[in-house]
């Protein structure tokens, strides 16, 4: 009976293992969607959708329900996070900021709606991840310029917004022709922390202020220093998107037409859904994330991988990166792709070639000094993943039976001592053979 039982619970973790040991995609597809209510569900359906069409499992669930919880038995349950719910004060069950920051940290990724009643909860989050709101809990994005035209006139908080990142990994190679609508409120990025960009700026025109009453002093935002929507790509390469907005996620946002002010031209739909969609796909990793593989080095001529090498030798070093496509690993095309012959401080440093098909090479000389090196590949670009790729290797001097016997910038000497041998016998000769007078 205890076999038995032992049987049938290695049986029900094969799939884990298998999981876990396969590299056929960077991660698995469920995530975890927090809400202040259900009826986002069906407002923002098409955001969702967008998601499931792509084939992430999306679990949704308030964010009060005391029964949610990110990991158990000290595994994840989740490979990504979605909180729509920008006024919960306290997450129920075992879920709170610092155990989503841990999920963070552990190479999980997350995506952070606010809007302009934001929780000091959801504050906390998004300024530990390096974004900064406004101050003011009324404040909302005003924009007399790059608001939206509608039917009524309003207070100009419905901005038309066309202040791109210029990235192709980050949005997609397709130009978002139309204005993205958003209104909530805006944020700065926190000088100390390099991670952090801004996707979507505000106009030079736009503030950050409380648009119901009047203006006292001037505003703590301004300008096109105000970021509608951040993005964060951490070290250990978890990715991170931070929005002042939840409405810009919405259906009626995705579908409704827009007309930036000053702009001649009417776009029958918003660039939302496009920006949303393509944005999403870069933080759950379907595009810009990199893998490394067949990382080789050996002596020119040769193919097997020596355990030393001797100062002075030619050798190649070649390694392999591929980019994930959604589907499928595809190669990596790219001019600067760098490694180092590293002791203490790079001795060699290499651009590598490519093929084109996802092979980088180079060639070089040992340097002419001994002791332990590393091959180092570290590889950052915006938008993909880091790689960091090292490889010990010991550099001996030539054993004293591998110099060379005759050197030619010692031939002056090698004359002089012959030379000299040569004067020697000739005074001996004289010497010995000449008889005095």
């Amino acid at each position: 009976m205890a076999k038995l039982v032992v049987f049938l619970t290695l049986i029900s973790l094969l799939p884990l293992l298998c999981n876990s040991f396969s590299d056929d995609k960077p991660s698995d597809r469920h995530i975890l969607v927090l809400l202040d209510d259900f009826a986002i569900k069906s407002s923002h359906s098409l955001f969702f959708k967008s998601l499931q069409s792509r084939g992430f499992d999306l679990d949704f669930k308030l964010a009060d329900d005391p029964k949610i919880s990110l990991q158990r038995y000290g595994q994840y349950l989740y490979d990504g996070l979605i909180l729509f719910c920008p006024t919960i004060e306290r997450f129920g069950g075992s879920i709170d900021a610092a155990s989503i920051l841990d999920f963070v940290d552990s190479g999980h990724d997350l995506i952070v709606a606010a809007d302009s009643n934001a929780s000091d909860l959801i504050r906390e989050i998004a300024t530990e991840c390096g974004v900064d709101f406004d101050e003011d809990p009324a404040a909302l994005v005003v924009d007399h310029t790059g608001y939206a035209i509608a039917a009524t006139e309003g207070d100009h908080t419905l901005i038309a917004a066309d202040g791109f990142i210029k990235s192709n990994v980050l949005l997609g190679s397709k130009k978002i022709e139309a204005p993205v609508l958003f209104r909530g409120i805006g944020h700065s990025l926190n000088p100390s922390n390099s991670l952090v960009l801004k996707v979507l700026s505000a106009s030079p025109s736009a503030y950050s202020a409380n648009p119901k009453s009047k203006l006292t002093s001037p505003p703590s935002l301004t300008g096109s220093s105000i970021s509608l929507v951040s993005v964060v790509q951490a070290r250990n390469n978890a990715r991170i998107l931070i929005s002042g907005s939840i409405s810009m996620f919405s259906n009626r946002f995705f579908r409704s037409g827009v007309q930036k002010a000053g702009s001649p031209t009417k776009h029958d739909k918003s660039g939302n859904e496009q920006f949303l969609t393509e944005l999403s796909k870069w933080v759950f990793h379907e595009r810009g994330h990199l893998k490394a593989v067949n990382v080789r080095h050996h002596k020119v001529g040769e193919v097997e991988e020596p355990a030393i090498y001797r100062i002075n030798d030619d050798l190649e070093y070649s390694v392999e990166i591929y980019e994930w496509s959604g589907t499928s690993w595809k190669p990596y095309v790219a001019d600067d792709v760098q490694v180092q012959f590293y002791m203490m401080s790079p001795y060699i440093l290499k651009t590598m070639s490519t093929d084109g098909k996802g092979h980088f090479f180079t060639s070089f000389k040992v340097p002419d000094v001994y002791g332990v090196f590393q091959f180092k590949v570290e590889y950052q670009r915006l938008g993909y993943t880091s790689l960091s790729l090292s490889k010990q290797i010991p550099v001996r001097p030539f054993r004293h039976n591998e110099y060379e016997r005759f050197i030619p910038a010692a031939y002056p000497y090698y004359g002089a001592a012959f030379s000299m041998m040569a004067g020697f016998f000739v005074f001996t000769a004289v010497h010995l053979y000449n008889k005095p007078t």
